[in-house]
């Protein structure tokens, strides 16, 4: 029977290509991980952050791979493997035979697992898989910030699926103003986090800026300089990486992610758009 629910989650997706089914199956994955998450005490602990959150609990339009959380308190001795030594079984009963590989180092501040299956697909009933060749494969990453930056808001959402789970998430400001911080310090390009920023902006999304502030004074170039982050600051900074960019490797980093249906939008990824986006920035209340 809980086959069953998996094979009627993923036909609910309407999957066009291989590459669709495959991101579904891993969603899929991923909520049934986070509802076995919550039925322990994980998330008095955790809040749950980054694309997989916004895509799951805010309706992100693009498919993400990882699951992210940082802790609600700095802790030290925060053991990621105490809270998922259990989800071998719980996924097991819908036709998972996960293999959970340890990251938990000691001194590490990020605590980081690797959830990988490769038996669903042998079970599932796959429209484009038996096409291409390819099995349905999943490999989710988890990861678990243990001195987070102060300041983050938070607010409890449901799952209903596999079954009624609570998860404690980052609020839309504070996963807004991560998202930010990525744009503004990763070292490489990531068409992801541009994609997410089109969605803030468009959303209308308040910034966190006192997460924001202590993000960047944590990591990055402004590392230590406990600089004035306010609504001018960002704005400029923002342009300046704006126009720095590679549009169209952006967006080809992006293209896996999305619907086929939606990929022909990628050609308007230009400069000119996200000084727009940005512009709408400028009209969001603080």
């Amino acid at each position: 029977m809980s086959v069953q629910m998996i094979q009627q989650r993923l036909a609910n997706y309407n999957c066009k290509t291989d590459v669709e089914e495959q991101q579904a199956i891993r969603e899929i994955t991923q909520e049934v991980v986070l509802a076995a998450l919550g039925r322990g005490d994980f998330f008095k602990h955790a809040l749950f952050q980054g694309g997989t959150c916004l895509r799951i609990f805010y309706a992100l339009n693009r498919f993400s791979e990882d699951l992210d959380f940082i802790l609600r308190e700095p802790t030290t001795d925060f053991h990621l493997k105490d809270h998922i030594k259990h989800l071998t079984d719980e996924l097991a009963a819908y036709g998972y035979n996960i293999e959970i590989s340890d990251r938990d180092k000691a001194e590490a501040t990020v605590k980081k697992a690797f959830l990988k299956d490769d038996s669903l697909g042998k079970v599932l009933n796959l429209q484009h898989a038996t096409k291409s060749g390819l099995m349905a494969k999943v490999s989710i990453k988890l990861e678990v910030d243990t001195n987070p930056p102060a300041g983050s808001g938070h607010e409890l959402k449901y799952l209903d699926f596999p079954f009624v789970s609570a998860v404690a998430v980052q609020d839309r400001p504070s996963l807004f103003a991560g998202k930010l911080h990525a744009l503004l310090c990763r070292e490489y390009c990531k068409g992801r986090d541009w994609y997410d920023f089109i969605w803030y902006t468009g959303n209308h999304t308040s910034v966190n800026y006192d997460f924001l502030k202590s993000a960047l004074n944590q990591i990055g170039p402004w590392q230590g300089q406990a600089i004035a982050v306010n609504m001018a600051w960002l704005l400029h900074a923002l342009e300046q990486k704006i126009n720095s960019m590679n549009w169209k490797q952006a967006a080809e980093d992006v293209r896996r992610f999305v619907r086929v249906a939606e990929q022909p939008s990628l050609a308007l990824w230009s400069r000119e758009l996200f000084l727009r986006q940005l512009d709408k920035l400028k009209h969001t209340d603080e």
